[in-house]
């Protein structure tokens, strides 16, 4: 033994004076096997403590024990590790094919609605003319509005003051109906010259863009006038009166005769100053001018 060692490494005897000395051999070999035993139990403790803790690394502990030979203890092998599970992405979902719509155009309403004109008791073919440049409607003249009058504003406009029975109801020709209408006798005197008329009382001021003849006498010659006095002026050259229109031929059954001016009128006469050569008639016979209706826009 070297000096300063208790035991020997080979054999286990006790150096004089140790604790060994005299003890049997065996004793001596037993309690190298049993401190053996402990420290082997505690490093497997300490690496079952590591791997509960959720280390994957493994710490060797090398520990110098003087003893016997002895059997390697059977090297701990780690559990394998568990393979990462790659994450998967998933693709986008694939967008929803959207149809697209067809577009609708809304549809225009009209800010005012057109008053219907009643039906005709007979079919009228003729399609609407004006009977002179003068007289023909612009384009915001579509969009005028007729006027509703009273069933009793039309009277008959008679300055020379021929007798009543020369003249028909002048409430037909605001009825709405084209199959009757104001009717006019033609005086054989003086024919085809005429001096009578259709007069629409407004009862307040309004003022009226154009007018619509309807007649079954076409080729009488016609003018429009306007007045804002508060009564009838009695004569057509009474200076209340306001020419509204040119004096102008009713060429065909429907006219229309755009006014001018913008000064709002109460009274609208319909002057009529020559009847059609159909019209003229005889002394025995006299001839008539009609008007079917009269028609006035805003």
């Amino acid at each position: 033994m070297s000096p300063g060692q208790d035991w020997c490494l080979q054999c286990g005897a006790g150096a004089p004076g140790s604790l060994g000395t005299g003890a049997p051999a065996w004793r001596s070999g037993a309690g190298i096997l049993i401190a053996t035993a402990v420290l082997v139990l505690a490093a497997a403790g300490a690496g079952y403590a590591a791997l509960s803790k959720g280390g994957t690394r493994l710490v060797a502990v090398t520990r110098t024990v003087a003893q016997a030979p002895v059997a390697p203890a059977p090297a701990t092998t780690p559990p394998p590790a568990t393979p990462a599970v790659p994450k998967t992405v998933l693709p986008p979902a694939a967008a929803k094919a959207v149809v697209p719509l067809p577009s609708v155009t809304p549809p225009k309403i009209p800010l005012a609605s057109t008053t219907p004109k009643p039906a005709s008791a007979t079919p009228t073919a003729t399609t609407p003319t004006t009977s002179t440049p003068a007289a023909s409607s612009g384009g915001g003249e579509a969009q005028a509005q007729p006027l509703l009058l009273d069933t009793n504003a039309a009277s008959t406009y008679n300055p020379s003051a021929y007798p009543a029975s020369y003249f028909g109801d002048p409430s037909l020709a605001i009825d709405g109906e084209t199959a009757t209408g104001w009717t006019a006798q033609v005086d054989p005197a003086v024919a085809p010259k005429m001096a009578e008329g259709l007069v629409i009382d407004l009862k307040t001021p309004h003022k009226i863009s154009a007018v619509e003849v309807i007649t079954t006498t076409p080729g009488m010659s016609v003018q429009i006038y306007g007045s804002s006095a508060h009564t009838l002026p009695p004569l057509i050259t009474d200076p209340a009166w306001s020419k509204l229109s040119v004096t102008l031929q009713v060429k065909s059954r429907h006219t229309h005769i755009k006014l001018k001016g913008t000064k709002p009128v109460r009274f609208l006469t319909l002057w009529i100053s020559k009847a059609p050569a159909s019209s003229v008639g005889t002394a025995q016979a006299p001839g008539h001018v009609s008007v079917n209706e009269l028609e006035l826009f805003q």
